[in-house]
């Protein structure tokens, strides 16, 4: 590809930074747009235009517009980077469960726990805690004897996995119980291009 996509996001959006994520370890071509979200331009025009829900992260592929993190990994991958979703169909299905869990108990669990500590989001700690317990443990019992989510490779599923489960410690989630989990993280951080998402001192991050 010539010219760069354009990635509408937050900095500090896990979100919008599996999408980055994505782009940097294929070499696509991107430039980022910061959306200012703390005073409202996310649910102003023009941003409503390429996004009627008002939300990050949004891509602009010269004249394609895509919407949903997850979505445009899928897209991503199939037009630019296809190794990155298997050929298989049984572990092209397994990788769409894992963008289910990212979109289910990822964001309502360390996503959730991390909006309240960073953005003070008015959401149930509690509960966010305690999904996050549940989806952890899950993982680390399916990680064990594993590399990769799915197969023998990264895949999309990592990189949907990657960002708030690196930065769950900022919404006071420990990762100490973890260790497939954390060497998941690690063999996504020695992956070339890869960039990192911003640290914010909050949780058991401070």
């Amino acid at each position: 590809m010539t010219n760069a996509i354009r990635i509408h996001r937050h900095p500090l959006s896990g979100h919008c930074h599996r999408v980055e994520l994505f782009a940097a370890l294929t070499g696509i071509n991107y430039e980022t747009v910061d959306v200012d979200l703390a005073n409202g331009k996310h649910k102003e025009e023009p941003f409503l235009s390429l996004n009627p829900a008002g939300l990050v992260p949004v891509i602009e592929d010269e004249a394609k517009v895509v919407t949903d993190s997850n979505a445009i990994l899928v897209y991503l991958a199939r037009t630019y980077a296809p190794d990155w979703i298997p050929a298989d169909i049984e572990q092209e299905a397994l990788v769409h469960k894992f963008l289910a869990f990212a979109a289910g108990e990822l964001a309502s669990g360390p996503c959730a726990a991390r909006l309240i500590t960073v953005f003070g989001a008015d959401l149930d700690a509690a509960r966010a805690l305690a999904v996050s317990k549940r989806a952890f443990t899950y993982l680390e019992d399916y990680l064990e004897g594993k590399e990769w989510l799915v197969g023998d490779r990264p895949t999309i599923a990592d990189v949907a996995f990657y960002s708030y489960t690196a930065h769950a410690p900022e919404g006071n989630v420990s990762l100490d119980e973890y260790p497939n989990v954390r060497a998941l993280l690690a063999r996504i951080e020695a992956l070339p291009g890869f960039v990192a998402m911003p640290v914010t001192k909050v949780g058991l991050a401070a």
